[in-house]
């Protein structure tokens, strides 16, 4: 009886995954079949069943990707010993992350479906509140340090950071003449602002 390397079965998971993310920013996942999946990840027509069971499978397993990617990058920012410079520093990786036209388009699509999809919209609001407990924790982490002087709640605080940080990828995928990189010590500019009054 043939056994499937579980290694190699997980590493063409991620390939679909992958295939998938690129297909449903392009194109949307509505448009996206399974077989254009398939095709962009190098693979035969339905081998996408052997791994999800359905594309919206797909679409919940890459937004859970999402959810882990954003916790492992958020998990060792409060513990940094200056926690300001290393939140200026995570706003320069949010810029150079949001330079990545595609990741952009599959973020404004994954939160468009949030809207009509209940099970996207759990997973969604789960990344959302992981992302805003990490800068919560880092800006709790400024505030003991002396760093802030805001009349803003730590929350509050938090809840703007990450407008700014969504909005970010928001004017990506609706202007292509709006460039990332060019932005980073505008941004910067801005928390500082917010966050110190200066």
């Amino acid at each position: 009886m043939r056994t499937s390397d579980p290694q190699q079965r997980e590493s063409k998971r991620m390939a679909l995954l992958d295939a998938a993310s690129q297909c449903f920013a392009e194109a949307g996942f509505v448009a996206t079949r399974t077989a254009d999946i398939c095709a962009r990840a190098g693979m035969s027509a339905g081998n996408l069943f052997h791994y999800f069971a359905s594309k919206h499978e797909v679409l919940l397993a890459l937004v859970a990707r999402e959810g882990a990617e954003i916790q492992q990058a958020m998990a060792p920012l409060a513990k940094a010993a200056d926690p300001m410079a290393q939140l200026l520093a995570f706003l320069d990786q949010v810029c150079q992350l949001a330079c990545d036209r595609h990741y952009a388009g599959l973020a404004l699509e994954i939160s468009a479906l949030g809207h009509r999809d209940e099970a996207v919209a759990r997973l969604v609001k789960a990344n959302d509140r992981s992302l805003r407990d990490g800068l919560e924790a880092l800006v709790r982490a400024a505030d003991q340090a002396g760093q802030l002087h805001t009349a803003l709640s730590v929350p509050d605080a938090a809840n703007w950071l990450a407008a700014l940080i969504d909005g970010m990828f928001a004017r990506v995928a609706a202007d292509p003449d709006f460039h990332p990189e060019q932005q980073t010590t505008v941004l910067q500019g801005l928390v500082v602002h917010l966050l110190q009054g200066r």
